[in-house]
């Protein structure tokens, strides 16, 4: 009989893998601006869009571990954020992303972030299904086969009218929220060295 590893992932390797990207993408966020101007309304619209994706975001992270918070691979969790994803905080991980690329204003790197950043989620969701389907069985089955992996199916939301919080996990997600909206003075501090053109860069959509 061939064992098989259904210990919970570690994550570490996804934080790791994580950082690694936003330290190789962040020369090319200093360096480049967008091809449409710093002045153009398209630009405007494409940074405000994004504040307001990545506020959603970290107001949806929060929203899951309300829900989620100590309970992680203890429970199959079926309610709130979890009845429209199986995996909302990577959800709201890439929604936040998604955000940020906009608020570059850039085309390629909204692409290019978003798609780096679901696809590492995407393959830590898996692993970490592989744990929950030998733990829980066909009770994790069933509720794979209705709810969607990582993008939601808002229309098969569900809840309660209570739940209980783990307010140390709650906390820590806070402070993990703070490092995203971190992401916004970071985006006009970008913005202000493209038009004060104190650094060499080059035209990107």
């Amino acid at each position: 009989m061939i064992a098989t590893d259904t210990s919970p992932v570690n994550q570490r390797a996804r934080i790791i893998t994580l950082r690694i990207v936003a330290l190789a993408v962040i020369p090319l966020i200093i360096f480049s601006t967008p091809a449409w101007g710093v002045d153009s309304l398209a630009l405007e619209f494409f940074e405000n869009v994004g504040i307001l994706l990545l506020i959603a975001g970290v107001i949806g992270r929060l929203w899951s571990i309300l829900y989620a918070g100590g309970r992680k691979n203890k429970t199959i969790v079926q309610i709130g954020p979890y009845s429209i994803s199986r995996h909302p905080l990577y959800m709201f991980s890439t929604l936040a992303v998604l955000g940020l690329g906009m608020m570059l204003g850039s085309v390629v790197l909204t692409i290019l972030l978003t798609g780096t950043v679901f696809l590492i989620l995407r393959s830590t969701a898996q692993r970490e299904e592989k744990h929950l389907r030998a733990k829980f069985g066909p009770v994790y089955d069933e509720y794979a086969a209705r709810v969607p992996q990582i993008i939601p199916s808002p229309f098969a939301y569900v809840s309660t009218q209570e739940v209980t919080v783990d307010v140390r996990a709650f906390h820590r997600t806070i402070v993990d929220a703070m490092s995203f909206l971190m992401l916004i003075p970071f985006a006009e501090f970008v913005e202000i060295l493209r038009e004060v053109q104190s650094i060499p860069h080059f035209v990107i959509w």
